[in-house]
C-alpha cells in the first residue's frame, strides 16, 4: 500500500478592496514612502473596513473560491481549520463562523494561534489528518484582521500590518506529491518582544488598558528582526539538507511576508536565485497568517506538478518553522 500524503488540491483568496498606501500613513504617523519602502518593501496594504465584517467573512470568501474550483460542495469538508490572532470573537472559534456561513454541516474546526506562523502550524495539522486516514479534505485559511488590533499613532507597527489571506484544500495522495517533511520551532521566551499587552486572561479588558492602548500589537522592532532573520534562514536551509536538496533542486521560496530584507537573507542562505524566491508584500504588507496562503494565491498559476516548494515563516511567541512540498497539479 502505497503512503498517503496531504496534498494541496485548490486554492483560495481573499483581500479587502481599500487600500492604504504609504503615501496614507504619510498624514497619520511621522514618516514616508522612501523610509517605508527602503526598510520593508512595502508600497501598500489592504484594510477591511465595511462595518459588520470580520476575519471570518474574508475566510468565506477565499474557502467558497476553492469550492468553486474544486467543484466540490461545503458538505463534503470534514474539517476546517482557521489560523488567526484576530477571529471575529473570543469565543466561539472563527472556524465554527466559517463552516456556518458557508454550510460545511459535516466538518468539525478550530482555531489555531501562533501569530505569523500559524498558517504554517496549521497547514501541517490539517496534512496529519489526511495522513491517517481518517479524513479526505480538510480545509485550512489563513487569515487576520491586523487593522483591528493596530495602533495607527504607532509608526513601528502600522506601516507593516494589513488584512487579508487564504484557503487551501489538503487531499490524500498516493503519488508522493504534497507535504513530504515540515520542521516546526517555537520559544516562548521571545514573547516579550512581539505581543498584546491586554485583552486576555492575564490582562482582561478595563478603562485603564484602554487609555494605556494596551490592545494593540506592540512589538520590539530590532529584536524581533534579529531573531525572524537568523531563525527562519537555519529551518529552511536545514529542510533542504535533511531532504537532500540542492538550491537546483528548489523550484519557489514561499516565505512569509513580513520584511524584504529578512526574505532576501533567507533566499541568500538557501543559495537560491531571485526568481526562484515569491514576493507580494509590496501589495499586501504583513497579513500575519494571511502572507502564505496569499503567496500561494498570487502565484498559483506559475507552479507545475512535481515542483518542490519550501515555505518558511517566524511570527511571535517566537514561533517558526519550514514544510517542503511537492507541488500536485497543474493550473
Amino acid at each position: 500500500m502505497s503512503k498517503i500524503t496531504a496534498a494541496i488540491t485548490a486554492i483560495g483568496g481573499y483581500v479587502p478592496e481599500t487600500k492604504l498606501t504609504n503615501f496614507d500613513l504619510e498624514k497619520l504617523v511621522d514618516t514616508n514612502d522612501e523610509w517605508i519602502t527602503s526598510r520593508t518593501g512595502i508600497k501598500e496594504r489592504r484594510i477591511l473596513r465595511e462595518p459588520g465584517k470580520a476575519t471570518s467573512d474574508m475566510a468565506v470568501a477565499a474557502v467558497n473560491e476553492l469550492l468553486k474550483k474544486r467543484g466540490i460542495s461545503a458538505e463534503e469538508i470534514d474539517l476546517l481549520i482557521v489560523a488567526t490572532i484576530t477571529g471575529d470573537l473570543v469565543f466561539p472559534s472563527c472556524a465554527n463562523i466559517v463552516c456556518d456561513k458557508i454550510g460545511a454541516k459535516n466538518a468539525w474546526g478550530f482555531d489555531l494561534a501562533a501569530a505569523c506562523s500559524g498558517f504554517l502550524y496549521a497547514l501541517d495539522t490539517g496534512a496529519k489528518f489526511i495522513e491517517s486516514g481518517k479524513h479526505k479534505k480538510v480545509v485550512v485559511c489563513g487569515f487576520d484582521k491586523m487593522s483591528a488590533i493596530i495602533d495607527y499613532t504607532d509608526r513601528n507597527t502600522c506601516i507593516i500590518f494589513g488584512d487579508g489571506g487564504g484557503a487551501v484544500l489538503l487531499e490524500p495522495n498516493e503519488e508522493g506529491y504534497g507535504i513530504i517533511d515540515s520542521i516546526l520551532k517555537s520559544d516562548g521566551s521571545g514573547r516579550e518582544f512581539l505581543h498584546q499587552k491586554a485583552g486576555g486572561s492575564l490582562k482582561p479588558p478595563t478603562h485603564e488598558t484602554i487609555d494605556a492602548r494596551e490592545h494593540y500589537v506592540y512589538q520590539e522592532g530590532k529584536t524581533v528582526f534579529k531573531y525572524a532573520t537568523t531563525n527562519m534562514a537555519d529551518v529552511s536551509t536545514q529542510i533542504m539538507e535533511r531532504n537532500n536538496l540542492t538550491p537546483d533542486d528548489v523550484d519557489y521560496l514561499l516565505a512569509h511576508q513580513a520584511n524584504k530584507r529578512i526574505i532576501d537573507y533567507t533566499a541568500e542562505k538557501m543559495n537560491l536565485a531571485p526568481e526562484k524566491v515569491l514576493m507580494n508584500i509590496e501589495k499586501y504588507g504583513n497579513t500575519t497568517s494571511g502572507t502564505l496562503p496569499l503567496l500561494f494565491w498570487d502565484f498559483e498559476k506559475q507552479f507545475k506538478k512535481g515542483d518542490n516548494l519550501i515555505l518558511a515563516t517566524f511570527g511571535g511567541g517566537f514561533t517558526w518553522g519550514s514544510i517542503y512540498i511537492k507541488w500536485a497539479y497543474n493550473s
